[in-house]
């Protein structure tokens, strides 16, 4: 079952997702009336969006998968596979199209026509972006907490929620751009400046799929834990009286709510292994408690001498 934060980021994934659909019908009907280069590149721009909410919304579901005896941490770490598929995506079909379409149309301008219904579109689909843009701010907004919005993006471990707010606020400025290459064409009658929309929208586009493929690839990789959910499986450890002291915590993100987590510590050398054992169970049933998202725990007695030297060995070159 998907967990509160995971709710949300589908509503979100969804609101954009209708949005985006609705969106490209109606430019492609503008475009093909208008026969408008930024329409049609602007028009692209939204199908590729469907098409990456679908992507969004199939990593997923993908993602809640139990566990098995392939996959013993689980398969939360697909949604990171194809959250990097989504950014190339955005940059392949895209950019470069986009990119395409605006050079082609420099090269060989079409004919102006009437652009009223341009700008009519183009208004419906700012509101209509602009509706999902805010779902998207809200719902990032309330996970970020008090961090500040790029630090939240790095930090953050589910990326529908970072990636449907990059696509939006790409769109928005994509519809702007839009609207004023249809007004430069009709102003200075020179519809190479439809042309030159399209590329200033695949430009935007291109920056959007590097940003989003900087942040999946480290996802994709596997990062560590917050910081502050690190610092208090420290502290829950060194806290047990029989624990002389905790050499190392490593952690993975096995998935967007899931981690695991490995602690090195220092055992009372007077502790038997049934004695161990005990307080090993007792440990990882605190720190489970403390942190629901630790999905596995390891935790290996280790005099902290050796600890030292395995560090030490790992750093050689």
């Amino acid at each position: 079952m998907a967990k509160p934060a995971e709710r949300e980021s589908t509503i979100v994934i969804l609101a954009a997702l209708a949005a985006n659909l609705g969106i490209a019908v109606a430019k492609f009907v503008a475009a093909a009336i208008s026969g408008s280069s930024a329409m049609l590149t602007e028009g692209i721009h939204s199908l590729v969006d469907s098409g990456n909410q679908v992507l969004l919304l199939w990593g997923q579901h993908r993602a809640r998968r139990p566990a098995d005896a392939e996959h013993p941490f689980g398969y939360g770490r697909e949604l990171y596979f194809w959250s990097f598929v989504v950014a190339i995506m955005i940059f392949a079909v895209g950019a470069i199209v986009s990119a395409y379409e605006g050079w082609r149309h420099i090269v060989e301008p079409e004919p102006l026509l009437d652009p009223t219904i341009n700008y009519i579109v183009l208004a419906v689909a700012f509101a209509l972006e602009g509706t999902s843009w805010a779902l998207a701010v809200r719902a990032f907004g309330r996970s970020k907490g008090d961090l500040g919005w790029w630090t939240a993006v790095k930090r953050s471990k589910d990326p529908g929620g970072f990636i449907v707010l990059f696509e939006d606020s790409a769109a928005l400025a994509g519809l702007l751009i839009a609207a004023a290459g249809v007004w430069a064409s009709h102003h200075w009658q020179d519809a190479r400046f439809d042309g030159v929309a399209s590329i200033l929208i695949g430009l935007v586009l291109g920056l959007v799929a590097i940003l989003l493929a900087r942040e999946s690839k480290g996802l994709l990789i596997g990062e560590r834990a917050d910081p502050a959910v690190i610092a208090r499986i420290r502290a829950i450890v060194s806290a047990e009286p029989r624990v002389t002291g905790v050499n190392h915590v490593r952690t993975i993100h096995t998935g967007p709510a899931s981690v695991f987590v490995a602690v090195s510590a220092d055992f009372d050398d007077a502790l038997t292994m049934g004695e161990a054992e005990t307080l090993i169970e007792g440990l990882e049933a605190r720190l489970k408690a403390a942190e629901p998202s630790l999905a596995s725990i390891y935790i290996r007695p280790e005099k902290r001498e050796h600890a030292d030297l395995v560090v030490e060995h790992a750093r050689k070159p």
